[in-house]
Parts: C-alpha cells; structure tokens; sequence
C-alpha cells in the first residue's frame, strides 16, 4: 500500500505566498527566535491524502491507480477500484465501485469525474444517501453542481430503507442542494405501494424540516354541510420571520372558497392576520366571508400597540365552515384595538371594543356593552415601609342599541400590611371602591325616573391569614413531605342599595377555591357585594425531594355573619356557601386523577362536579375517563371518554366520545385509526362537532404522511390533539409530560 499526500500548483502558490506575507509582518527577533506557526487550513486547501497498492506516474502531473484506491481532500472521500488523479487540474476519474462520501452523504455508481477544488463532477449509474434527511434514491447519473448541489437525472427519492421502498418519487430530473436543504423534482410522479398517487411538473419538498416556498400537499376531506372539499394551498416563506399561506378550497356544495394566512415575528412586533371568502354560496345564494387579526407592536420604551379584530359574514359562519370544536363555539367575535404604556409600578391603556354576536336562532345569547372608549390606569408599590400599595381606576363609555348608555367612572385605592414568616402570614388589608355615573338621559334603553348622575361609595376591610406544617409522610410507596395548611379569610364590606345603578357589565362570580378568597362575589365594577363573612380552607400537599407537588387536596367553605343584599337575581341569603372540594395527584408513572366538587349542604343536593382519571403507561398509549355535571346553570351531565392505543403491530386506534346523560345523545365524538410504517404514516378519522342548538358538523378526515416529502389529504392532528388529552403523534418522538 503506497499512501502520500499531494499539493495541487494552486495548494502549492497559496502556501508560498502565506509564508512571505507571514514573514514581512512578523518582527525579526520572533523569526530568529521560533519558527512560524503553521497556518489552519481550509477543506481547499488541504492537500489531497491518496493511496492505493498501485501507483504510477508523475507525482507533480498524473498519478494511475489501481486495487483499494483512496482519495481523502478535506470532507471529501472518493473510493474505487481504479483511478486516475490530474495534478494540474486537480481532478479524479474513477472507476469500478465508486463511492464518494461529501461531509455524511453517500455516493456510489459505475464511473466518476470530480474536480477536488470546486466540487464539479458527475457519476453514472448513481445511487445516493442524504444523511441530514435520511433520503435516498438512484438514477442513470448525479452530476454534481457545486460542492452543495447535486443534480439526479432520471432518478428516484425516498425516505425509505431498502432496495423496494414502500413509496418513491420518480423525476427527469432531481435538483438536491443540500445547502438550502431543498429538492426540486420536474416531471414527477409520486408512487405508493407501487401505484402513482400524485404527479406534478414540479415539486418542491425539504430535505430538512427548514421551512420553503411551494406548492403545499392538497388537503381533501368531507362534511355534511358542504360535501367533498379539496384545498391546494401554496407557502410563501417570505422570510424567516414572515410567511403567507394562500389556499384555494373547493367545495362541492358551496363553491370556491379563497383564504390567507399570514405571520409575521419580530422583536418589535408579532401577528397573524387569516382572510377567507366564497362568492355566491351555492346552498344560500350570498356572499361568505370571516376575518381575524391580532397584533402586537411595541412603539417605544414601554408603549404597546394590541389588537384583535374578528368579524364574519352572518350567522351561520361558524356552523357552515368550522373546522374545530373552538371555532365551531365561537359566537362573540371580538374587534379590539388598545395603547398601552408601563413603567414599574403603573401601567395606563386606553382602549375601544365591540362585539359582533353570531346568533343561535334556538339559543339566542345577549349583545354584551360597546367600550367607546375604556382608560384603565393601575399602579402597585410593594414594600413602601412594610405598606403594600395599590390604586386601580377605570373611566369607560358604554354604548349599546338598545339599553342604557352612559358613562362609568371608577377608582379603588388599597393599603395591605403583609406579615410573613417561614410557618405562618397574616395580611390585614383596606380598599375603597368610589364609582360615578353620567347615564344618557335620551334614547334607546332609558329607564324613565333613574337620575342621570348617580355615584356610590364603599370600603372594604379584609384580612387574610395562614399557616404550613411539614412532616415527612409515605404516598403510594414514596417518601415524601406533607404540609398542612389552614387558612382564614375575612371580609367585611357595608351594604349599600345599588338597586338603581345600571349593570353594565357585572355578573355573579361562578364559586371556586380562588372566588372563595376574592372581596367581591361580583365581577365588574358595576356591583360591590355586601359582606360580612369569613373562608375556611385546609390545603395538604405531598411533595418530593425535588420540591415537585405530587399530590393536592383542598377543602374549603365561605361562612356568612349577615344576609347578602346586594344581587342580580335571587339572593339565596344561606349561612355558608356550597362546599369546595380539590383533589389531584400522580398515584404513579402511568396513573393521575383529579376532581372538584361543589355541594350544597343546605340542600343536599351536588352542584357541580368534576373527575377525571389518566392512565398512560407507555408512549402511545393513553385513556382518559372523566365525569362533568352543572345542576345550577344547565343540568346538564355528561360522560367523557378518550383515548389513543395500539390494537395490533403498527396499528393504533384513537377516539373520543362526549355522552350527556341529560339528553341521552352522544354530543361530540371522534373516531379514528392510525398505522405506522418506517417511512410512512396512514390516518382516518370521523368527528362529530356540536356547531348550533340541535345542529352538529360531522367531517371525514384522510391523510398519508411521506416521511420527508408531504403530507397528502387533511390534517386530522389539531382534532386529535384538542380532543384526546395526551395525545401523542406516532410520528414524532416521544416525550413523557
């Protein structure tokens, strides 16, 4: 075996050249006294390492070699049985299994030519491995542009393992630049199973999961409000921090819908704004039509700019053209525009809103008030002499078609004293709230006799108060420290009659541990509630060595001195509130559960209630159970059960299926199977969404996911997700929550 390097002429006149620069700049004394340091090289200008167990010819012109030939030039290795090396050119022909590995990618074929310096070359009969993408292929030749660019001429590309991948795509031809992490392929055919599936001119695809501009995989599915749909949309990757989505959807029933989406991120600024529209449905004769904007900008040093606008056509919208259970429910479309400055301790935001109601005929729902405008000034100073301080205010315009308009003014100073040690806190506290109004004394809503200008004026005195005791305890086999924490609230607010002042946007507080410890049952400025009442609570946690919660159980109960005056309906006047009771933990690696409870005592009757158990025990595997009733507002009760499991090698089924049990009918369900392949992934799933009083959508979802390639027919992942908790995509790595 004969192994030596050689030095290109080029190599051989940067080197020379190197060394007079080095030795004009340096000092004398230094070259008398060391010898130069030796310059790092670069991949071009390393010389070329060859070796072969024959070799002959000129050293400086043309070297023959023959029987294990090996060429190494910096992240380029060539391999063969035969070849011949052009010194002055720098340049390789080989022959007799080839194979060339440039950085991780893997070429071999019949025959090779390769200049060493810029990477320019082909080889016949090629076959390759993309090593970032795990793709490979074959092809009657590579040639090969640049030392990043690669071109396959009548060739194939999959992600596939093996000689017979399960899918390939088959091109003219098959531009791979590994640079820009995208392949190009013209006249091509995608096969599956050896079936064409989908063919192109020209398509474009990653070889990493960098984003790129294309023609996106068309998404087809099914409803019962319009048919088949089929969506081709189309990406710009405008920027790195900017994209816009086009996507034309057919719809059998209805017509052409055209929608956009576009993203921007910047550190000054950030949004997303999605347009759509059909002309002339077909099933109503009009014109359809959503739109939805947020943004965030910061204008300077501590100014913000916010808004969200939401808006659509009719009605119906959300029923028609819904695509998830969120958008499906959404019937207050919010427009909202605000400026907000903040420094420290206060913040001013003045702000406009509105609502546009999206109407159930079977279930119509109130227009909540227009902010026209709202100015919100809030500042907090902890620790000023032991003193928390804060101040709150609020001066809003509401305007509304029909009720009464008028002006709200609002402020609320608050002074606390925290005392705070390691077992124990007490936090005695004073607040005023001073409200004014200016009502309308003309026009729609006025209630005939109300004054005008009305104001109200009332404090609050609280003081809260807790202590924790520690002891090491065992949960489920586990070492663990248990705390025990009883806790006291008192509030203590005068009564005043509001019976006259308007509501405008005040409503009684659903009960919940956090409601147990606020002063008002009220939320809004409209209504401050009478009080005379102290909270009883008792929390104990379980914790690990790592300060992690493993366990919580909270029990808690309001307890009233007075009746309650002051309400927006009934007032129920009991001595104590429902009872609360919070449980959670993680019982094990695989099992956690959780419940919350509200029962009323006085009637004996279990208001609302809640439970739920997980079991996951493996990757891919998970069944939820839960429980859910709420006898107050719409007694209803209902039965929830989902899951994601493996049924067989590859296969997996996911579900869900929400029964009421007030109405004996099963209110939304998902039903679904998956299969995993190495390189491929297969999915079907059924869903049914409520969209309306006694009207649901149901949608049939088909996708086939090409490992590296595309994603052909609808995407079913966002209705997993939001309806199996602890679903986990097959196709993605696994990581235990």
């Amino acid at each position: 075996m004969i192994r030596f390097p050689v030095l290109s002429p080029t190599q051989r006149l940067l080197r020379t050249l190197t060394a007079v620069v080095a030795a004009a700049a340096l000092p004398s004394y230094v070259l008398a006294q060391s010898a130069p340091k030796p310059v790092k090289q670069s991949d071009r200008e390393a010389p070329a390492e060859i070796s072969a167990e024959s070799m002959t010819g000129r050293p400086d012109r043309e070297l023959d070699l023959a029987n294990k030939v090996e060429i190494v030039r910096g992240v380029t290795t060539i391999n063969s049985d035969k070849a011949q090396y052009h010194v002055v050119e720098d340049e390789v022909e080989a022959s007799g299994n080839v194979r060339m590995k440039r950085v991780e990618d893997v070429y071999t074929g019949d025959e090779l030519k390769l200049n060493m310096d810029g990477g320019i070359g082909y080889v016949t009969n090629p076959t390759y491995r993309l090593e970032r993408s795990k793709g490979q292929g074959s092809g009657k030749r590579i040639d090969f542009e640049s030392e990043t660019e690669a071109t396959v001429v009548d060739g194939t590309y999959s992600t596939c393992e093996g000689p017979n991948p399960d899918w390939y795509l088959r091109s003219g031809t098959l531009n791979l630049d590994t640079a820009r992490d995208i392949g190009l392929a013209r006249n091509s055919v995608v096969y599956f199973k050896g079936v064409p599936i989908l063919g192109a001119p020209a398509m474009s695809f990653p070889l990493s999961s960098t984003r790129k501009s294309g023609v996106l995989p068309p998404t087809i599915g099914a409803t019962n409000r319009g048919g088949l749909e089929v969506m081709v949309p189309y990406y710009f990757n405008i920027a790195p921090n900017r994209d816009l989505t086009v996507y034309p959807n057919i719809i059998a029933q209805r017509g052409l819908q055209l929608g956009a989406v576009a993203r921007y991120l910047d550190p000054a600024y950030k949004g997303e704004t999605k347009l759509e529209g059909l002309l002339k449905d077909k099933l109503t004769g009009t014109d359809r039509w959503s739109v939805s904007s947020i943004h965030t900008q910061a204008l300077r040093s501590g100014l913000t700019l916010n808004w969200n606008i939401n808006a659509a056509s009719d009605d119906a919208y959300p029923s028609d053209f819904s695509r998830t259970l969120t958008t499906a429910q959404q019937r207050l479309l919010l427009r909202d525009i605000s400026l907000s400055y903040g420094q420290p301790y206060w913040s001013l935001t003045a702000r406009a809103s509105n609502y546009q109601v999206l109407q159930d005929p079977l279930a119509p729902i109130g227009r909540p008030y227009d902010r026209l405008p709202q100015i919100v000034f809030a500042s907090a100073r902890p620790d000023v002499g032991g003193f928390d301080l804060a101040f709150d205010s609020d001066l809003t315009r509401f305007a509304h078609p029909t009720l009464q308009q008028g002006d709200r003014a609002f402020v609320s100073p608050k002074i606390s004293y925290p005392i705070i040690e390691p077992g124990f806190f007490i936090t005695p506290k004073l607040s005023l709230h001073a409200t004014r109004y200016q009502l309308a004394d003309s026009g729609a809503g006025v209630v005939p006799g109300v004054e005008t200008s009305q104001q109200r004026t009332i404090p609050t005195a609280s003081i809260d108060s807790g202590m924790v005791f520690e002891r090491e305890a065992n949960f489920f086999g586990s070492d663990m420290t248990q705390t025990l924490e009883p806790r006291l609230f008192y509030v203590y607010t005068p009564y005043r009659d509001q019976s006259m002042l308007p509501n405008f946007d005040s409503g009684l507080a659903d009960l919940s541990f956090t409601q147990l410890f606020s002063e008002n049952r009220f939320v809004g400025n409209d209504r401050i509630g009478d009080a005379n009442q102290v909270t009883a609570a008792v929390t104990t946690r379980f914790l690990e060595e790592s300060g992690a919660e493993r366990a919580r159980i909270a029990l808690g109960q309001r307890y009233y001195f007075s009746d309650q005056r002051v309400a927006l309906g009934t007032v129920p006047n009991q001595s104590r509130s429902d009872l609360l009771l919070s449980a959670n933990g993680r019982l094990s690696q695989s099992f956690s559960a959780e419940t919350n409870l509200q029962y009323s005592q006085s009637l004996g009757v279990l208001n609302r209630a809640n439970a739920g158990i997980k079991y996951q025990p493996a990757p891919m595997k998970v069944l939820n159970l839960a429980y859910r009733q709420d006898l107050p507002n719409s007694l209803e009760k209902s039965f929830d059960v989902s899951a994601q499991w493996p049924f067989a090698s590859r296969w997996y089924g996911v579900g869900r299926m929400n029964y009421s049990l007030t109405t004996s009918k099963i209110a939304e369900g998902l039903l679904g199977v998956e299969y995993k392949a190495d390189c491929w992934v297969f999915r079907v799933v059924a869903q049914r969404i409520p969209t309306a009083t006694l009207q649901a959508t149901s949608a049939l979802f088909f996708q086939l996911e090409l490992n590296g390639l595309s994603k052909l027919g609808s995407n079913p992942l966002q209705a997993l997700r939001e309806s199996v908790p602890g679903y986990q995509n097959i196709n993605q790595p696994y990581n235990r929550q």
